[in-house]
């Protein structure tokens, strides 16, 4: 041991090239030594054999060495070893040389170090002769190895044992196989070698300055393999099974990661115990397993170590039908929820990003493994919902993305937001979102309806619905209106008008209740959006128009049933709105349209109603030439298709839409209106009306215009352009 404390040496401040020169040194050493272990070999020469190969041994007691170059002297020595090992069994197979006096000749080595790598080799050749049970030889060697406590020098030494060891246990089905109790001995032997270079692995962290405390854990990292072979030399022995590692294996790997205290060991050993362990183990003993995560240091990256044990155990839940009572047998849902419940409660500090990463690898778990239990999702975001309150609304990018994956879930498990909408807390997870995000996640909502054509048929639904994208159908409080792009904006709310094209319900009164809601919450979208959603509305309300034509009924109070006049009256507020956007030529264009409707309805006074509003933005609103001219054309277009009209009505309406033909600014489009008025007094229906005398007086009217634009351009430009009017007239 004093050789040993001797040789605990602190890796000297070195270049890499003075490495390089130590390596180079120390490499030429162990091919020298195996120079002479070899022709001593070759000569039956045994005391000269362990001579040369503890000198060729000895250099890997140097600690100049950085982890990674140690490994490479180490792999050069053990393959000499190797060699010798084979040596050692021929020679005691011929009966040379007894195997016990080999194991006690080995233990006169000078140095420790040498003295237990040579002990090793022979007992791998003691336990492969039988003349000794495997388990005593192991016990003896794992406690020796003990000598060695330089962290670096410590592993490489234990690391050898595991290797030569491995195929040497006294495992169930194995040559090497004693009484009972052989496989205890055989898991305490791989158990206690696994705590033993823990520990190890873990000094190293403490030794050396503080300023290299980063590069140390970046060979610590270098080593973890080391370390972690040991968890799989566990898990491949057969005698391990379920309730040996309920009752040992686990609580005694668990108890030495957690009292190790070291972030860089507890992460990379959980992580190895759900990786290398059968996902049926961990489901039998998920409530140890979790138990552990709580007690972790806080810089230990839990979430994806816990994210990593629920996907193993989604996928083993797919796997099979018959798998699942498993999962509903031991409560695995609950389980989780309390582990993350308990992990965020025992890091206070732990980032919200942190927290809601959690909360999205039990909610895809939850969706995997029990898709039906609508409760368990909403618990989960429920709990998340928790975590956030208190906190203003997210500005962290990361933890805004986890939200959206969090609410993206169930719409892409489910393919139907209704499912969705019967999640109470997934709009108040929303909430956290920042307006941008709202938008998305909206828009999100919105494409998955689109996608899979679901059909939202109640008005509690739509209100649901409308309260998650209301991001897009009002402003948010704090938006900025210039922070808007126009287009996107123009392709958010053709999204929403696409959105309100696909309501409907059967019943009357229920479509009704609908248009209604749709109503209340787009008039609240401002003047922008209005031009967008409004004409998706009014067209929607037309077709239930349309399915109700024959009905009719006074319209008084709220809850009178589904009748054409009350839609009509919903449809006039909705377009008036319309009037103060200002977006007069597209109110007119809806009035018109809904002019038509009441006219095959048979509703005269709802007819002129909407004819009278026309009027009014006609003369108030509609300054524009050109915008005067489509719309004149647009009211005498529908008035011609009206049959609905009594005499006086239809006269003042005609008499109004040829007055205003006459007053356009240019005498051309004078012209054309007046001849177009024409057809007002002359249509080929049934109920038609033939009035030549005016038909004439209309035409007469527009020759009179003709004439005077064409005498207008003769004095201005001197062209005769404007015979094409007559030529005009004259078709018609």
């Amino acid at each position: 041991m004093a050789a040993a404390s001797a040789a605990v040496r602190m890796l000297p401040d070195g270049g890499a090239d003075d490495e390089e020169r130590w390596l180079a040194e120390g490499i030429a050493g162990v091919q020298q030594n195996a120079f002479y272990m070899h022709r001593a070999l070759d000569s039956n020469n045994l005391k000269d054999a362990l001579k040369y190969s503890a000198q060729m041994l000895s250099e890997l007691r140097t600690s100049r060495l950085s982890p990674h170059k140690y490994y490479e002297l180490y792999m050069r020595a053990f393959d000499e070893m190797r060699k010798l090992e084979m040596f050692f069994r021929e020679e005691t197979r011929r009966g040379s040389c007894s195997v016990v006096d080999l194991y006690e000749l080995v233990q006169h080595a000078g140095n420790v170090l040498p003295r237990l790598y040579l002990l090793c080799t022979v007992g791998s050749v003691y336990i492969k002769s039988k003349e000794a049970p495997a388990k005593d030889v192991l016990k003896d060697l794992v406690e020796m190895c003990r000598g060695i406590q330089h962290p670096l020098r410590g592993l490489f030494l234990r690391s050898y044992l595991s290797q030569i060891s491995r195929d040497k246990l006294p495992d169930i089905g194995s040559e090497y196989e004693g009484d009972a109790e052989s496989i205890n001995d055989a898991v305490e032997f791989v158990l206690q070698n696994f705590i033993e270079m823990n520990k190890l692995w873990v000094r190293m962290q403490h030794q050396g300055p503080v300023r290299e405390k980063e590069k140390r854990g970046k060979e610590r990292n270098e080593l973890r393999d080391l370390v972690g072979k040991n968890l799989h030399v566990l898990s491949q022995i057969e005698g391990v099974d379920l309730d040996m590692y309920k009752e040992t294996v686990l609580p005694r790997i668990l108890e030495q990661v957690v009292n190790c205290k070291d972030d860089l060991a507890q992460f990379y050993l959980m992580d190895c115990i759900i990786q290398v362990f059968p996902d049926e183990y961990h489901l039998q003993t998920l409530e140890t397993l979790l138990s552990a995560f709580p007690q972790l240091q806080p810089s230990v990256d839990i979430k994806t170590v816990l994210s990593q044990l629920m996907d193993r155990l989604s996928n083993y839940a797919a796997s099979s039908p018959e798998v699942l009572s498993e999962f509903l047998q031991v409560e695995a849902f609950a389980k989780f929820s309390n582990a993350i419940g308990k992990v965020i409660e025992a890091q206070p500090d732990m980032p919200v990003v942190g927290a809601v990463t959690l909360y999205v690898s039990l909610l895809t778990f939850t969706l995997r493994v029990h898709p039906d239990r609508l409760d368990y999702v909403d618990q989960v975001l429920g709990a998340c919902v928790k975590k956030l309150s208190g906190k203003a609304k997210l500005e962290d990018s990361r933890a805004t993305k986890q939200i959206v994956a969090l609410l993206s879930a169930p719409l892409e498990k489910y393919s139907n937001i209704v499912t969705a909408l019967e999640l109470s807390n997934y709009p108040r997870v929303m909430d956290y979102l920042d307006n941008a995000t709202t938008k998305v996640m909206a828009v999100v909502i919105i494409q998955s309806i689109m996608k899979n054509t679901t059909c939202i048929s109640t008005s509690d639904k739509i209100e649901a619905l409308f309260d998650l994208i209301k991001g897009l159908i009002k402003d948010m409080d704090g938006a900025q209106d210039d922070e808007l792009d126009e287009e996107d904006f123009k392709e958010e709310q053709n999204s929403v008008a696409r959105l309100i094209h696909m309501l409907y319900n059967d019943d009357h009164e229920e479509m009704l209740k609908i248009l209604c809601t749709v109503q209340k919450h787009i008039l609240l979208g401002g003047p922008k959006r209005l031009t967008f959603t409004v004409p998706s509305l009014v067209f929607s309300a037309l077709k239930l128009v349309r399915r109700l034509q024959g009905q009719d009924g006074d319209v008084t109070g709220e809850d009178v049933p589904a009748t054409p006049k009350k839609i009509f009256q919903i449809l006039h507020q909705t377009i008036e709105a319309l009037s103060c956007v200002p977006s007069p030529e597209l109110a007119l264009r809806l009035y018109l349209q809904c002019a038509e409707a009441a006219n095959d309805c048979d509703l005269e006074p709802v007819a002129y109603e909407f004819f009278t509003q026309a009027f009014i933005l006609y003369e108030e609103e509609i300054a524009d030439s050109k915008a005067q001219i489509t719309a004149i054309h647009l009211i005498i277009g529908t008035l011609q298709r009206m049959n609905i009209f009594g005499v006086e009505n239809r006269d003042t309406l005609t008499h109004k839409t040829t007055g205003y033909s006459a007053k356009l600014l240019k005498k051309p489009d004078q012209c054309r209106a007046v001849y177009a008025c024409s057809h007002l007094f002359w249509t080929d229906d049934q109920d038609g009306i033939m009035d030549g005398e005016r038909v004439l007086l209309c035409l007469k009217r527009a020759l009179r215009i003709a004439n005077a634009a064409q005498q207008m351009a003769n004095a201005t430009r001197g062209s005769s352009r404007s015979v094409t009017l007559f030529i005009e007239i004259l078709n018609k």
